[in-house]
């Protein structure tokens, strides 16, 4: 009796290996598809950084500038990443006086200024810049506003905030 066990289970292990196969192909799409979604999150997350950042380059152009004497809305163009070109373009709405109180003292500080309780007003003002989806910032959409307070003369004081 020469029986061949071998003959019996012929095929068993195209049947056990082809199973592997599919279950090995499926762990390798799946590693893909997450991993391709941690980037794309990332990549979002990095975009939607620097817009914020665009529009905050925006308030500090705002702030530095005399903004109380002619409020208006600008559009400003941000380069973010220096490389010539502009990333971003921030519209800064018009700045909205929300206060203004008379000043009814001079506090201490290290900056000499002109202004008095007789000639100056506490102004406090809302800057509001934001970024609409655009092609250049990714289809980033991103609203940053700003509460500052501004002293300002006795002369400017009806023109830019008649509160």
């Amino acid at each position: 009796m020469n029986r061949d066990p071998a003959g019996k289970q012929r095929g068993a292990i195209l049947v056990v290996s082809l199973i592997l196969l599919a279950v090995i192909t499926l762990l390798t799409v799946t590693a893909q598809n997450l991993s391709t979604t941690n980037l794309k999150t990332v990549g979002n997350m990095q975009t939607r950084d620097e817009a914020i950042a665009a529009a905050n380059q925006a308030i500090a152009r705002v702030l530095s500038s005399s903004f109380t004497l002619s409020p208006k809305e600008r559009a400003y163009a941000v380069d973010i990443d220096h490389d010539g070109n502009t990333d971003y373009t921030v519209t800064v709405a018009v700045p909205t006086c929300l206060s203004a109180l008379p000043i009814k003292s001079t506090a201490p500080s290290s900056v000499n200024v002109e202004i008095t309780a007789t000639t100056g007003w506490n102004t406090t003002w809302d800057l509001d810049a934001s970024i609409k989806a655009t092609d250049n910032a990714g289809g980033a959409v991103v609203r940053v506003r700003c509460g500052v307070r501004v002293l300002v003369l006795q002369t400017i004081k009806p023109a830019a905030c008649p509160q």
